[in-house]
């Protein structure tokens, strides 16, 4: 017979009776739990067995479980740190999550919450410990940061580069489309960055961020006087831009009335300030992007056809992040190395199944998204490798209720089996795990998930 590779659980409290009782609600064929009442005893045990998971109570002695909290994850960055006790301050909740507390419990409620918090924080050690493993393998290489403009190795992207790099040789206007969030702004920073105008001023401007009477002043400039509140002259976008580039994002939401001067711009390279009749000349190169479709924008009356074809020379469409799936790994790497360079967290790293659930989402805000969810993965994750569970996305926080109920009732008829020992109830858990195991073709790690409990409470469970 195989041995059985366990995980080790120290629980530390000063409560006798806690502790007889926590030691049998998560006893486990694979789950070794050791017991304390003192804290000072808890930090060697801890170390001496290279545990899992620590269970604390607020009130130890000599250490009380903040103090035992700071002491262990000093030591072991990655620990899994439980407290849990009569908490009448919030500071001390905040406190210990902000020390790394895997989670904070009621002593109320710890009897209901206990094993289940206990069984996520041993999967997450476990998680934690493959991905570590895998780092040492690997030769713990970190991400280096990348001084590319853009990042993305997939095909989609490399066609992207190629027309970057042709577009950049000419001085024509280029149209870039794309969803919101895929990136238009870079892209077109990178086409002026290899551009004969590289040196010089290049200013991007948000047409739907501006009121369209000033949107005009902004782009064209005003004289005094021209309007309420123009006290003095000001040069546009336009005169500043002089021999650079000019990026208009959001060029949909352009009104009407601003769209013909642009026109005028484009034709000619003439334009005069709002309230003025000057004729200035500019030598600006435009850059346009959007993410709605133009062509429906000019048979609806909201964009000037004229101006459409002016604009769309080129065009280069950046394609949405779902569909270039190979170039999430390596965004999501880079945005978590510029994190670590800017100081903002310690240097961390993405678990194999934190890459696979980034691969699975399908990014409806792109590579926006990704950016911003890797920036709050880091500041609310409590060790330096990046579970799925440290990864707010929205598709992880909806589970379709139907799941989420079966799962529930999963692990309460569980709950009854270990409490009163061999029963009828048996027979239920041989079918649920019966069905659960045929419906994931005979995988016994999708199973325990689709019943929402261990791989460890499902093996006794498992048909001979």
């Amino acid at each position: 017979m195989e041995d059985i590779q366990k995980q080790t659980v120290i629980i530390v409290d000063n409560d006798p009776d806690f502790l007889e009782w926590a030691s049998k609600h998560l006893e486990a064929e694979t789950v070794k739990v050791i017991c304390t009442s003192s804290s000072d005893d808890a930090f060697t045990l801890f170390g001496k067995h290279k545990a899992d998971l620590l269970i604390a109570e607020f009130n130890n002695m000599p250490l009380d479980g903040v103090g035992l909290l700071k002491k262990v994850r000093l030591a072991e960055p990655n620990a899994m740190v439980i407290l849990n006790g009569h908490v009448t301050s919030t500071n001390v909740v905040i406190e210990s999550m902000r020390l790394g507390a895997f989670d904070v419990l009621r002593r109320e409620s710890v009897n209901f919450e206990l094993r289940q918090v206990a069984e996520r924080a041993l999967q997450s050690a476990d998680q934690m410990r493959i991905a570590e493993a895998g780092s040492e393998a690997e030769g713990n290489v970190q991400p280096q940061p990348s001084d590319d403009l853009i990042i993305g190795r997939s095909p989609a992207m490399q066609d992207v580069y190629k027309l970057i790099g042709r577009v950049a040789r000419a001085d024509a206007p280029v149209l870039i489309t794309g969803e919101s969030g895929v990136g238009k702004e870079v892209v077109s920073n990178a086409i002026h960055k290899f551009s004969r105008r590289a040196k010089e001023e290049y200013v991007a401007i948000n047409c739907a961020a501006i009121p369209g009477n000033l949107l005009e002043s902004e782009l064209f400039g005003h004289e005094k006087g021209a309007f309420t509140g123009a006290v003095s002259r000001r040069m546009g976008r336009f005169e500043q831009c002089d021999g650079g580039t000019l990026f208009l994002d959001e060029i949909g939401d352009m009104p009407l009335e601003v769209q013909s001067k642009l026109l005028r711009v484009l034709q000619s390279g003439e334009f005069s300030r709002v309230g003025g009749n000057e004729n200035l000349l500019s030598d600006v190169r435009i850059l346009a992007a959007t993410n709605k479709r133009l062509e429906e924008e000019v048979e609806h009356g909201t964009f000037r056809e004229d101006l459409f074809y002016r604009l769309n020379v080129v065009r280069i469409h950046i394609p949405p992040l779902r569909q270039r799936v190979e170039d999430i790994r390596l965004l999501a790497e880079h945005f978590l190395s510029r994190q670590s360079q800017k100081g903002k967290v310690r240097s961390m790293q993405f678990s194999k199944t934190a890459v696979a659930a980034l691969e699975e989402y399908h990014w409806p805000g792109n590579v926006r998204e990704l950016e911003n969810l890797i920036q709050r993965a880091c500041v609310l994750a409590t060790g330096n490798v990046l579970l799925p569970e440290d990864l707010p996305m929205d598709h992880a926080a909806k589970k379709d209720e139907s799941e989420e109920k079966v799962s529930k009732i999963a692990r309460a008829i569980f709950d009854i089996a270990n409490e009163i020992g061999s029963s009828p109830v048996d027979l239920i858990m041989a079918e649920l795990v019966f069905a659960a195991l045929e419906e994931s073709g005979g995988d016994e790690a999708k199973a325990a998930k689709s019943l929402g409990i261990t791989a460890a409470r499902l093996k006794p469970y498992l048909p001979a």
